[in-house]
């Protein structure tokens, strides 16, 4: 029903490149060359399997921001969800939130902001120091939750390029 649907809404929108594909095929095709797609529309299933794929070429699902936006209303949040597993442990990744926070600061045409909050994430992670386990070869010297936090409120407040 999805794919059937999906063709007809192509219909109406002929100026609108529209393929489909397999998902199997569709994963591989977005490991050999990711940048051949703009929009990517799925089932909850499948949009599941692709953007933990996703996630894993951009390096792990605590650095996937992701985002709902419709007319009227859109969501940020990780890619992960809240991660509750780690709940009062201060383990997680927060970047995913910060970065899905950028998205949501771009679309509020917070342009500045977004720029400034971005760079100190990116600042955070390409000094390697101040990332949680899932960032590093050697997790014996991963920081927390809240000492990531830290280290990219400090770049906000200095703002240093690393």
């Amino acid at each position: 029903m999805f794919l059937r649907v999906a063709r007809e809404v192509a219909q109406e929108h002929l100026g609108i490149e529209f393929e489909d594909r397999l998902v199997d095929n569709m994963t591989m095709q977005l490991v050999k060359n990711p940048r051949q797609f703009d929009v990517i529309v799925t089932p909850n299933l499948y949009g599941d399997i692709l953007s933990d794929l996703c996630a894993g070429l951009v390096g792990g699902l605590g650095v996937a921001p992701g985002a709902n936006v419709g007319d009227e209303l859109a969501v940020f949040e990780p890619t992960h969800g809240s991660a509750p597993r780690y709940t009062g442990q201060n383990k997680a990744n927060p970047m995913a939130m910060m970065l899905s926070g950028v998205m949501m600061l771009r679309h509020l045409s917070e342009e500045n902001a977004a720029d400034r909050l971005e760079k100190a994430i990116a600042d955070v992670i390409a000094e390697g120091e101040s990332v949680t386990y899932d960032m590093k070869s050697d997790s014996s010297s991963a920081v927390g939750t809240s000492q990531v936090a830290d280290a990219v409120i400090e770049k906000l407040a200095t703002g240093q390029r690393g």
